[in-house]
């Protein structure tokens, strides 16, 4: 009998059979390796996926830091502008505990070249620079006006006028800063109506509200004293040995501040513009507050005879003549 069941079993493997316990085993390990190539593919397929992933994760990482910094530093332009007059030395919000950007302060603002900012902008606090201040003269019999600088009453009736003179201030600072400006390009070669429609634009941008022009510039040549204003077309040319008076004006409120200067190119006007500017301050000096108008009047006769001290043995050549001033 077992000699039947050997040959049985032999017969079958020549066959191609196999034995149950053989053909558990074969189906076991063929299951077994179509579960490992499974494994295999998943893996691989994971490991796309991840790598992948992770490609786009970079991508995305790189252009979400790139709109997070954007809106940090927008953030941090628009806190600049909205508290220029605080300091950020403080810790900022969150773990990372950065800190913020000093804030840049603002500080006073200054006049342009040419002028174009406004009096009352460079001043803000509504104090305008005091001019010269002139000691008062003593009057013909003897008495002097120290009563009203050492008067506390008088001083007080002085101060309740302060916004007046604040008016007249912020008008002669407008005034000079015009003037100042005029003296730096008028030169030979220009029209005056050229240089009147220059000045006076300049002259707008430096006052606002309840204010402006006090006249028409007057820009007079030569034998013309004073108030001669070119029209619209006039083709008048300011010429190298020409003598031009510019006088403007400008008001606040109606309070007029007003002065004249002369413009020369010419060296052999030189002695003459001296002896008017000495004239010129001594009259000032002999006018002032409560002055009389009298007194005021004796200056037609002061001023003659300043002049004649100064230019008693000086002369001026006009046209190859010899004038005595």
């Amino acid at each position: 009998m077992a000699g039947v069941e050997e040959a049985s079993s032999f017969r079958g493997h020549l066959n191609g059979d196999l034995d149950p316990d053989d053909r558990e085993e074969g189906t076991s390990s063929t299951a077994e390796e179509a579960a490992k190539k499974k494994r295999r593919k998943k893996k691989k397929v994971k490991g796309a996926v991840s790598a992948g992933q992770q490609e786009l994760d970079k991508e995305s990482g790189t252009s979400v830091d790139e709109v997070a910094k954007q809106l940090e530093r927008q953030a941090l332009e628009e806190k600049e502008k909205d508290d220029d007059d605080e300091d950020g030395d403080g810790d900022g919000d969150g773990a990372a505990g950065k800190k913020k950007k000093k804030k840049k302060k603002r500080g006073p603002r200054v006049q342009t070249d040419p002028p174009s900012v406004p009096i009352c902008d460079l001043y803000p606090n509504g104090v305008f620079p005091k001019g010269q201040e002139c000691e008062y003269p003593p009057t013909q019999d003897g008495r002097t006006a120290a009563w009203r600088t050492t008067s506390e009453e008088k001083k007080a009736v002085d101060q309740a006028s302060e916004e007046i003179w604040n008016d007249f201030r912020e008008a002669a600072e407008a005034h000079w800063q015009v003037r100042k400006y005029v003296m730096s390009w008028i030169k030979p070669g220009m029209t005056m109506l050229e240089i009147c429609e220059k000045l006076e634009d300049c002259s707008r941008k430096l006052i606002k509200e309840n204010a402006g022009l006090a006249f028409p510039t007057g820009c007079s040549l030569n034998n013309c004293a004073a108030h001669y204003t070119p029209n619209a077309g006039d083709t008048t040319v300011f010429q190298y040995d020409d003598i031009c008076k510019i006088d403007f004006g400008t008001h606040i409120s109606g309070r007029i501040i007003d002065c004249a200067f002369t413009v020369t190119f010419n060296s052999k006007y030189d002695i003459l513009l001296q002896a008017v500017k000495d004239a010129t301050n001594t009259g000032m000096k002999c006018t002032g507050i409560d002055v009389r108008l009298c007194d005021v009047a004796l200056l037609e006769h002061i001023i003659p005879q300043v002049i004649c001290n100064m230019l008693s043995v000086l002369t001026v050549d006009l046209c190859n003549a010899v004038i005595h001033v």
